[in-house]
């Protein structure tokens, strides 16, 4: 299911008498989007990873609130951010239209170049750097960090020299996410005019009609894919240390205060501001004033529930059988986690060619569940791996004695599976449910490409919105987002609160 959309984009590049698009138009877009996954990836890793220090290892003013707060933007899908940005700082804006009117002079801010939309994406994707930077100096052993401050070293030296190097993997991962979100985007990178290759995949389909010249700026997006996968394994390969064996004590935290601890809640409440509650809120502001269409807002609020209900049990079914299946292939998980890393536009890209197909041999009354099959598709291949590893951390504690106890008992080996594996990883199918319901309320490319006639989602409806310069109006959809999403993201991220090894009862 993985690889079939990415044989069918490689294919669809190769065609013949299609609208060919000029090699340099392509190398642009794709400079374009290197430039920009390389400020995202940098800005991110920084301050993800300093949030993710000072809640683990500091106390200080809110401390307990941000430590799960700072994720809470991964509710917020990247175009609600720019739009919420491009108006609060548009030329044109209430908020510099009253700084030129009372106080004579103009921010020197442009939100619709690289710069803005880099801005965005780091406020959007530094979660993603944050939950795994915090998950890894949770887990990490005090051994090496107690001989490093008995040594002399001060807690900077200690953190340069020790934690960093043991959470390299996890910020290895935790970039590649980000930068993986950052080039599939479609919404942000294309309201604030950056031409990224995803944008070109969309343009060359839409605009043009070239399935050939789409497939043709989706090809370095699959490289990249391939690439941030690669980089991401290769950076957990053979890291391992000797402190993971020690016994587990609870994390001492360094009490700040003074100017330290005003710059430690001032830096935390900097990132929950820009990255959740200045653009809500500015979003929330401008769509009291404006009535919404509330029957399409509904209808497409539904089409999201449905399209996000059945994609997570869809996909969290396929990640299970491949988790479990995975002691026998282990190949396939690594063909399976391509898809993750592959764009929306891409995946959605490959699947032209079988949609044409299918809906010329579908029934007229069975075009829209057809469609539906489609797009569920197109998440379960991309979003695949993204259910799998939660699950598949599930499955670690299923000891092979509990499977060979069943099979000795005569069940066989789906019967195994039921009885044993899938109970004890209930908990980790429901995270991965959440964590796809939550992806597929905020994809957008793919939806758009796949959508059948006049089905709307809420995605869809807020970026058609923009794109008529009814910023007010699309607030409306972009909050039903948020709503749906936040208490997903709320839960979630709660979870890590005790997720320290031999650390139960004290909280995060």
């Amino acid at each position: 299911m993985a690889v079939a959309p990415l044989i069918g984009v490689v294919m669809a590049a190769l065609a013949e008498g299609s609208a060919a698009i000029a090699a340099r138009d392509v190398a642009r877009y794709a400079a374009t989007s290197a430039l920009l996954a390389l400020i995202v990836g940098a800005t991110t890793a920084v301050a993800g990873t300093i949030a993710a220090w000072l809640v683990v290892m500091h106390e200080f003013p809110g401390r307990r609130w941000f430590a799960w707060a700072l994720a809470l933007p991964l509710a917020a899908p990247a175009f609600v951010l720019a739009y919420a940005y491009a108006s609060l700082f548009d030329v044109g804006g209430p908020l510099r239209f009253a700084l030129r009117d009372g106080f004579g002079f103009d921010l020197p801010i442009e939100m619709h170049n690289m710069a803005g939309a880099a801005f965005v994406f780091t406020c959007a994707f530094y979660p993603y750097v944050y939950l795994a930077m915090r998950a890894a100096f949770l887990a990490q052993p005090l051994d090496a960090l107690e001989a490093a401050r008995t040594l002399g070293a001060s807690p900077m030296s200690s953190f340069r020299a020790v934690a960093l190097p043991v959470a390299r993997p996890a910020l290895a991962a935790g970039v590649a996410l980000a930068v993986m979100e950052t080039l599939a985007d479609y919404g942000a990178a294309q309201f604030l005019s950056v031409q990224t290759l995803t944008t070109g995949v969309v343009r060359a389909w839409s605009v043009y009609g070239s399935t050939a010249s789409a497939a043709r700026f989706a090809l370095p997006l699959l490289a990249a894919a391939a690439l941030l996968l690669w980089v991401e394994r290769a950076a957990r390969r053979g890291r391992s240390h000797q402190g993971g064996r020690a016994r587990w004590r609870p994390l001492p935290r360094h009490c700040l205060t003074g100017l330290k601890a005003a710059a430690a809640t001032g830096f935390c409440a900097l990132l929950l501001t820009a990255g959740l509650l200045l653009p809500v809120g500015w979003m929330l502001w401008n769509a009291i004033d404006i009535t919404p269409e509330v029957d399409r807002l509904i209808r497409a609020g539904l089409h999201s529930l449905l399209l996000g209900g059945i994609a997570a049990v869809v996909t969290v079914g396929l990640a299970t059988a491949l988790a479990i299946g995975a002691r026998n292939w282990p190949a396939a998980v690594r063909v399976a986690s391509l898809g993750y890393a592959t764009p929306g536009a891409a995946m959605a890209l490959g699947l032209l060619v079988p949609a044409a197909l299918l809906w010329r041999h579908t029934p007229a009354g069975s075009s829209l569940v057809a469609g539906i099959a489609l797009l569920v598709y197109a998440y379960a291949a991309r979003l695949m791996a993204a259910a799998l590893e939660p699950i598949d951390a599930g499955l670690q504690r299923v000891s092979p004695a509990m499977i060979d106890a069943a099979r000795t008992l005569g069940r066989g080996e789906m019967a195994t599976a039921a009885a044993v594996q899938v109970p004890v990883a209930r908990g980790a199918m429901l995270t991965a449910m959440l964590i796809i319901f939550i992806d597929v309320l905020k994809e957008l490319p793919a939806t758009l490409i796949l959508r059948p006639f006049n089905f709307e989602t809420l995605a869809v409806m807020a970026s058609n919105y923009a794109l008529d310069e009814r910023l007010a109006q699309a607030g409306w959809p972009s909050l039903a987002i948020l709503a749906l999403s936040l208490p997903a993201v709320m839960w979630l991220t709660r979870r890590i609160a005790l997720s320290r090894p031999g650390h139960v009862a004290q909280p995060a």
